[in-house]
């Protein structure tokens, strides 16, 4: 796992916050830029196919509002009252027939003269009359006439109009107009009387301006089917016919008025139907592709801007990181100068935010530290200070020059056992006082300790008093500060029993009480009155000014070492005696230490 996660790890925090924000902007540039791509595409496609469905409609309004002029062009027509007469003649080519036809004639031709999308209005009777807007027209046969779908659908259709698809003009000969013909017949107010068809033949072309001029993206167009699925009009009719182009009748006869999509030839195409009210159906056909003819450009203009958009951003994500990382780095180099002991340097904090809060405290800990360190300089400097005078205490000169005089004296006097007993005693405090240099030693030791200074000061005070040491067991191998018991023994001896007149008695016990430990040295000596006990009390807790090895300097140790709840308490009364409490912490021994533990 380790292998391939090593190339990619950072060590500098500020190429990871540039990684981040750049891999952030990244994935960000591209969703914005596919999005709006996609918005886009989507936008112009609905809009383009509103734009073709308002198309469509249009057209549609169109061309019903055109046959319906058509439509009222061939009522008035039939409305005519020489053409109701013309009809009404049994031989209509008679000198009157003649008359009205010519009248007629100049009637028709005063209509498409007026009008040019008609091509030719064209009226056949049931009595074989046939006339239209030409005077000199050269018809077809009548009996090819009425054979005609024109004639013949307007027939079935009473009083309907029958809308022909656009076909090849069959009306007159060597003419083959394209036209879209529109033919009703003319209404008959008496059963058995003659009728007759009038035809409007509409010039193709119209309807071909009409549809042709719209546009419908780039390769789409519109077309008109009738009601039996017949193009009245189609852009590429003749290949239609010739089988080389074709569309979906049946599903466009199907269709309402709606937008479907079909997919032909991997060519989508978007078929938009609307359908008149005589039955046509308007036809536009979009390529789906011309919608997004610009698809291209869009492309390109989201990835110009995306990659715009990108640059710019990883140029700000750069300046950020830097922005945000030169405050740690200062932190850095500072952290470094503390790690070298430089103690005396201190942040420029600037701003309130995070970085600047991180800064103070920073500061805050340098001072604290320095602080902490110089008082530790301090405590350790009055420990060792404690501790020489401890030692110069125990081992003062005229202790041991008073000690080795009694040891003269009393081999002098032959007293062989005394000697033995104090050298030997003075031997041991010596050695005990060396403890390896250890501050803490074993209390069995310091009661060892205790024992051999009391025997050589029973020796030179000549039984002067006598002592008892009583003390728990199971506390012997717990450690405490060595030293502690000779100043108050000591003190016992010079203030308790020195001046007192009978034989005097010393007591040191030892206990556990509530995970302390516990020791008194008791005396029935001459005691101290309330005031001096004060006065006592009061110096332990000073500065102690003289000099020497006091009270004092117990109590001091026991708190530097213990702290403020540990220390010396002292109980007297006159010509009762004095009691002096210790209290230490039950420190367990270690391992280590069995050399010193009993």
């Amino acid at each position: 796992m380790r292998s391939w996660r090593r190339p990619i790890q950072f060590k500098s925090i500020h190429t990871k916050i540039a990684l981040a924000f750049s891999c952030l902007i990244l994935c960000t540039t591209i969703i914005l830029s596919y999005s709006a791509y996609r918005l886009s595409t989507v936008a112009v496609t609905d809009t383009s196919l509103e734009y073709t469905k308002q198309l469509i409609e249009q057209v549609n309004k169109n061309i019903q509002t055109y046959i319906g002029n058509m439509e009222s062009i061939s009522a008035l027509s039939l409305s005519n009252a020489d053409l109701k007469r013309y009809l009404a003649l049994k031989n209509p080519e008679g000198t009157e027939g003649v008359q009205l036809a010519s009248q007629i004639s100049s009637y028709f031709h005063a209509i498409v003269a007026s009008r040019n999308d008609i091509a030719s209005i064209v009226f056949a009777g049931s009595n074989g009359a046939v006339v239209s807007e030409r005077m000199d027209a050269n018809f077809k046969s009548y009996a090819e006439l009425i054979t005609q779908e024109w004639y013949s659908k307007a027939s079935r259709n009473n009083d309907d109009v029958a809308i022909s698809p656009s076909h090849i003009q069959h009306i007159y000969k060597d003419e083959y107009k394209w036209v879209v013909s529109i033919s009703k017949q003319m209404p008959n107010p008496l059963p058995g009387a003659a009728s007759g068809v009038l035809l409007v033949d509409l010039n193709y072309n119209v309807i071909n301006d009409l549809c042709n001029q719209i546009q419908l993206g780039q390769r789409g167009y519109v077309f008109i089917l009738d009601q039996a699925g017949d193009l009245i009009y189609h852009p590429q009719q003749q290949l239609i016919y010739s089988g080389l182009k074709s569309e979906d009748i049946p599903t466009l006869l199907q269709a309402k008025d709606s937008t479907f999509h079909t997919q032909e030839k991997e060519q989508s195409k978007i078929y938009t139907v609307r359908t008149t009210k005589f039955g046509w159906k308007i036809v536009g056909v979009t390529y789906a592709g011309d919608l997004s003819g610009n698809k291209k450009d869009m492309q390109l203009t989201s990835a110009m801007w995306g990659g715009i958009s990108l640059i710019i951003a990883l140029a700000i994500s750069i300046l950020l990181s830097v922005t945000l990382t030169k405050p740690i780095k200062q932190l850095e180099v500072h952290m470094k100068q503390v790690e070298k002991g430089n103690f005396d340097i201190r942040v420029d904090v600037e701003g309130a935010n995070e970085i600047s809060k991180l800064s103070r405290t920073f500061n805050l800990m340098i001072s604290k530290i320095k602080e902490l360190m110089n008082q530790t300089l301090k405590d350790q400097e009055v420990k060792r200070i404690s501790e020489l005078k401890a030692l110069q205490a125990q081992i003062q000169p005229h202790f041991l020059y008073n000690t080795l005089d009694s040891i003269i004296w009393m081999a002098e006097m032959g007293k062989v056992d005394e000697v033995v007993t104090m050298t030997s005693a003075l031997s041991k405090l010596l050695r005990s006082s060396i403890s390896k240099g250890e501050e803490l030693i074993p209390i069995a030791v310091e009661l060892e300790h205790i024992q051999n200074y009391l025997t050589i000061q029973n020796i030179r005070y000549r039984n002067k008093f006598t002592y008892a040491v009583e003390v728990e067991s199971d506390i012997l191998s717990c450690r405490i500060l060595k030293i502690i018991l000779q100043p108050l023994v000591e003190n016992a001896i010079y203030h308790g029993m020195k001046h007192l007149p009978d034989r005097g008695h010393i007591r040191i016990t030892g206990r556990r009480i509530e995970g302390d430990i516990e020791l008194k040295v008791m005396d029935n000596g001459v005691g101290m009155s309330e005031e001096k006990l004060k006065t006592l009390m009061l110096k332990t807790r000073q500065t102690e000014s003289g000099k020497g090895f006091g009270l004092h300097n117990v109590n001091h140790r026991i708190q530097l070492y213990f702290g403020e709840l540990y220390g010396l308490q002292f109980e007297s009364e006159l010509e009762e005696g004095t009691t002096v409490t210790v209290r230490i912490p039950a420190i367990p021994p270690i391992h280590n230490d069995s050399e010193n533990e009993v």
